[in-house]
């Protein structure tokens, strides 16, 4: 999901894709192929985003995917895990909101509700959930750069929500004014995609990020239109089973690679 400020231009065989208010978001800072890599792309493309990029001193990593939903990989793993990149693959489920079901352990303490998205309104709690990001990020990031990535990924977001194209929406402990899982989901034309699911270590297997996940499903349809929800899992992940178990179902495999900045090989 891509912030106001996004600019997409295709090129030939590809689409080049920039978010210039936050240039360190790998995901959204890339280019989309229309094919797998073959032998030989990996310095093409390499090169292509060094062309594309060349006026952003921040975009320092390199991130590449293609336009195929069958799990097609192509060339991938010789022509980039082998020189540094990482292999990413996610899997897309869909559930219309009259399939989204309630979990029959889900928690009924928390009071979960979406945020005000003017600025300048409830700052402590969407701090809280910058914080809660930085918490449950892979830690093979550092937590500063997590920190600004995650402010300004959370500002574009507050924008479109400001629009009135979805919430963002967080789970409370019961008394305090404590956020203990969080969510958004962006609704467009009618599609609500979930955004970055998290919940804090301390109150995991409670069933409190499936109360979250239902109620944001449901407010998405009936406050913000959307007609079909969606939203991705790491296919190795827990989360997958957990969404099956709410009434998402498998539609589409990805894939992609990306290098991080200071990976062998990276800016």
């Amino acid at each position: 999901m891509l912030p106001a400020d996004r600019v997409v231009v295709r090129r030939d065989g590809y689409l080049a894709v920039r978010s210039p208010s936050n240039p360190t978001h790998y995901w959204g800072n890339l280019l989309l192929f229309d094919d797998p890599p073959a032998d030989g792309d990996a310095a093409r493309w390499e090169h292509l985003f060094d062309i594309e990029f060349a006026d952003e001193p921040l975009v320092r990593h390199r991130t590449f995917a293609w336009d195929r939903t069958d799990a097609s990989i192509g060339r991938a793993r010789e022509e980039f895990v082998a020189g540094g990149f990482e292999l990413e693959q996610s899997v897309g489920l869909a559930a219309t909101p009259a399939g989204v079901r309630a979990h029959p352990r889900e928690n009924r303490e928390v009071e979960v509700r979406a945020l005000d998205p003017a600025q300048g309104v409830e700052e402590h709690l969407w701090g809280q959930v910058v914080e809660l990001q930085v918490a449950t990020r892979d830690e093979a990031f550092e937590s500063e750069a997590y920190r600004v990535f995650s402010s300004r990924r959370i500002a574009d977001l507050r924008e479109l929500f400001r629009l009135g194209r979805g919430a963002w929406y967080v789970a409370l402990n019961p008394g305090a004014a404590e956020v203990v899982a969080s969510c958004g989901v962006v609704v467009t034309a009618g599609r609500g995609r979930f955004q970055s699911v998290d919940t804090a270590a301390a109150h995991r297997r409670r069933g409190i990020c499936s109360r979250l996940l239902v109620h944001a499903a449901r407010e998405s349809a009936d406050e913000h239109g959307a007609r079909q929800l969606v939203i991705a899992a790491d296919p190795a992940y827990h989360a997958l089973g957990l969404y099956e178990s709410l009434g998402f179902r498998r539609r589409e495999r990805v894939s992609g690679v990306c290098k991080k900045p200071g990976e062998p090989g990276a800016a």
